[in-house]
């Protein structure tokens, strides 16, 4: 009698320990477009292991300036050699993948000067990157699903008008599907340069860089560690990722090797009702290293 009694107490248990996990279930994100001989950006989102790829970078905007994208040596935009990506960027959308752009980066040139500026910068990027038109759209004529902040020069400033003026032209457009917005903190808290933007609440998403911050990092003890986790857990955000290179190459300070994530770490931050997945710079280097196969059951 006690083992019938038994059988649908741990069926409950069980169906709610998937429910949970479903719920916490998180993804993917990577970084695409900085290095000569990653995969193709079809072949990146054909792969399965990601949720979100994000193109980098425009690294020079604002101030007055004319907007410049990079790709690495995928294709020059200057000579409108990237418009065929479009093919590839629907592609990915067409398998779940959200596409974003990313603005900003460790070496370029940009700022803004005035929330006119912002204005200025918001309605370029809609136009020829979102759902606005442009003769001129570097990437052709696919929508991205959004534009992610990796704002690590150029000032604090204006960030979060940019956020907001994006954020309405998606929500004006009738028919559109919106603008997803993502930001790339260093782990510190609050960032330097994004905090104004994350504190508008209009982020979807948070992936925050624990690497190359020693201080914060995952390697800075369990304490340390958890304590930077929390205090990103409570910004005005969709969710937070736990942001890590995907080889030991790719930054100077940070990697987790994929074990110790498996076991260790993740553990520790899957149940957060905040949690969204783990980050990974680059697509390059996870091709050699094989990374998120190695978590992607994991995260």
């Amino acid at each position: 009698m006690a083992n019938r009694a038994q059988a649908p107490s741990l069926l409950v248990a069980t169906l709610l320990a998937a429910l949970l996990a479903t719920c916490h279930a998180g993804g993917i994100a990577v970084y695409w477009g900085q290095n000569d001989g990653e995969a193709s950006l079809s072949d990146t989102c054909a792969s399965g292991n990601y949720k979100f790829v994000i193109l980098a970078f425009v690294y020079k905007f604002g101030k007055g300036q004319t907007p410049e994208l990079d790709l690495a040596s995928h294709c020059d935009p200057s000579s409108g050699g990237c418009t065929g990506l479009s093919d590839d960027i629907r592609s990915c959308q067409s398998s779940g993948v959200k596409v974003l752009l990313s603005i900003g980066g460790g070496d370029g040139s940009y700022g803004l000067s005035s929330q006119g500026d912002a204005r200025d910068v918001a309605a370029y990027l809609w136009n020829n990157y979102l759902g606005g038109s442009s003769s001129s759209r570097p990437l052709g004529d696919a929508v991205l699903d959004g534009i992610d902040f990796d704002i690590e020069l150029g000032g604090s400033k204006y960030w979060d008008s940019l956020a907001r003026d994006l954020k309405n032209m998606g929500k004006n457009k009738v028919g559109g599907k919106g603008v997803l917005l993502s930001a790339a903190p260093q782990c510190p808290f609050p960032d330097e340069w994004d905090n104004g933007a994350i504190d508008t609440g209009l982020f979807d998403y948070v992936w925050v860089q624990f690497y190359n911050n020693p201080p914060c990092q995952v390697n800075a003890g369990r304490g340390a560690f958890l304590d930077a986790w929390k205090q990103w857990e409570s910004v005005p955000a969709g969710k937070i990722f736990l942001g890590l290179p995907a080889s030991k190459d790719a930054a100077g300070t940070g990697f987790v090797p994929a074990d110790d994530l498996n076991s260790n770490v993740l553990p520790l931050i899957r149940g957060s009702s905040k949690y969204g997945g783990v980050m990974l710079w680059s697509k390059y280097y996870d091709d050699r290293a094989g990374y998120s196969d190695a978590i992607k059951s994991h995260v």
